[in-house]
């Protein structure tokens, strides 16, 4: 059910564990559960864990973007891939992953964002994408009805949306009919199993897998996991809040926009989702104070778009309280909080609602539907890291998406099939490296 993020409804996914898989993925978000997909293709036996339900957290709780423009640099030739799997994805499963392609709009107030948004367009003409510089008449016909004006703006009419809540649930049911394929939702994974110096498994709150290969994405929880295996990445996670109205009998001929204040896009049930363009709270616990050399380039140049708040609520990741080290063979944080499920900022909300409907007066009553926040996994520049555990061989990380993961999450599982298994990725992974940031490794409190 949208925007229902609760276990109201039974698990799709239950039964026995197997003893042993080729690859075991922890995280059930898009990027592990399109890792699943790939590395099924390729024949091998996958076994992937969530400790809630699969895309319970951010996967299911983002803006539903499929989008090229504005990436960083280095993140658009995963994303043109993407973007094409996704077209894949829509043949083989159905209208029933909401997937259209309409273009996304930037809109441009002054001259200044004109000139920010032609700099990215020319940094990005070598990728042969489609965006186009436009007008202030041509941004008015693409936002008919709207009582702003604008300098002009940026679109790619490629870019696309998908409905998060319907679209990785679908995905995950059609490669769960590939017997070489095994979900588990409710099954946590405690720890991996380390014998020699390298990953042999994992130990699950039902009990060991035997796997030479691991794929962590796990979101929010990565940097935790890493933590309890002597392992520190500068990881953080930010509250993103989201609105949805009820359908309303108004459409616009481009499918997204960001108009600076509000970003908003038409969905498949007729209502329009609701977020703040850039506007995130970070909660702040230990690995802020630990992590905050390599973020303070962005807390200089993001200004006002962050709030902070003094600490994260009992459970969290980062929580002042949430255990950073504990045995296999004990309960972890993971089962602690099955699903993270940050409550909405309402003044935001309200804020949002009221935007809306200064821009589209001619919409009539703008009445709210739901509203939600999730917990957005962020870098310090921005991008993921896609690589090698070098500490623990056989590990393989993808974490950090920085809230682009839904849009990119298929070519992110492409290529990390592929880097597991030790194939040619077909990308420069360089900015994704994992020790990019400098020294990873603290003191042991490994207690396997």
């Amino acid at each position: 059910m949208p925007f229902d993020f609760t276990f109201s409804s039974p698990s799709e996914f239950e039964g026995p564990l197997p003893p042993a898989v080729d690859v075991a993925i922890i995280g059930g978000g898009i990027a592990g559960i399109m890792t699943a997909w790939f590395l099924a293709r390729q024949g091998q036996k996958i076994l992937l864990c969530d400790k809630g339900r699969l895309a319970g957290e951010q996967s299911s709780r983002n803006w539903g973007w499929i989008r090229q423009q504005g990436r960083d640099i280095g993140e658009l030739p995963i994303m043109i891939e993407a973007l094409g799997h996704w077209q894949t994805l829509s043949q083989q499963i159905g209208p029933e992953l909401g997937f259209r392609q309409r273009g996304i709009l930037y809109t441009a107030k002054t001259n200044k964002d004109l000139e920010r948004q032609e700099a990215w367009l020319n940094a990005a003409k070598g990728h042969d994408v489609d965006t186009r510089m436009l007008s202030p008449s041509q941004v008015a016909e693409q936002l008919g009805g709207c009582a702003a004006s604008f300098a002009g703006g940026m679109m790619t009419p490629s870019d696309a949306s998908a409905e998060p809540w319907a679209a990785v649930p679908a995905i995950a049911r059609a490669l769960a009919r590939n017997p070489n394929v095994c979900f588990r939702e409710r099954t946590a994974v405690r720890r991996l199993d380390v014998s020699a110096g390298r990953v042999a498994g994992i130990v699950t709150e039902a009990g060991r897998v035997q796997a030479d290969r691991v794929v962590l994405t796990g979101g929010a929880w990565s940097a935790l996991f890493l933590a309890a295996h002597d392992v520190r990445i500068p990881q953080l996670s930010v509250r993103a809040t989201v609105a949805a109205t009820r359908p309303m009998d108004m459409d616009l001929p481009v499918g997204a926009t960001s108009e600076g204040t509000l970003a908003f896009r038409k969905r498949a049930d007729g209502g329009f989702t609701l977020a703040p363009s850039f506007f995130h709270e970070l909660f702040i616990g230990p690995d802020a104070f630990r992590h905050l050399r390599p973020y303070l380039p962005m807390i200089w140049n993001d200004g006002v778009n962050t709030k902070y708040k003094l600490a994260a609520p009992v459970g969290y990741p980062d929580a002042w309280r949430t255990p950073r080290a504990w045995p296999g063979d004990q309960p972890s944080p993971f089962e602690a909080m099955r699903t993270l499920n940050p409550a909405p900022n309402s003044n935001k909300v309200r804020q949002m609602v009221r935007r809306f409907s200064e821009l589209f007066p001619g919409a009539g009553d703008v009445q709210l539907q739901a509203s939600w926040a999730g917990m957005i996994d962020v870098m310090p520049d921005v991008v993921p890291i896609l690589d090698h555990v070098p500490h623990l061989p056989g590990l393989t990380l993808a974490t950090g998406l920085s809230g682009h993961g839904f849009g990119i999450g298929p070519g992110i599982g492409r290529v990390m099939a592929d880097l597991t298994m030790g194939r040619e990725v077909g990308h420069d992974l360089s900015p994704f490296a994992f020790e990019r940031f400098g020294k990873s490794r603290g003191k042991r409190t490994d207690l396997l």
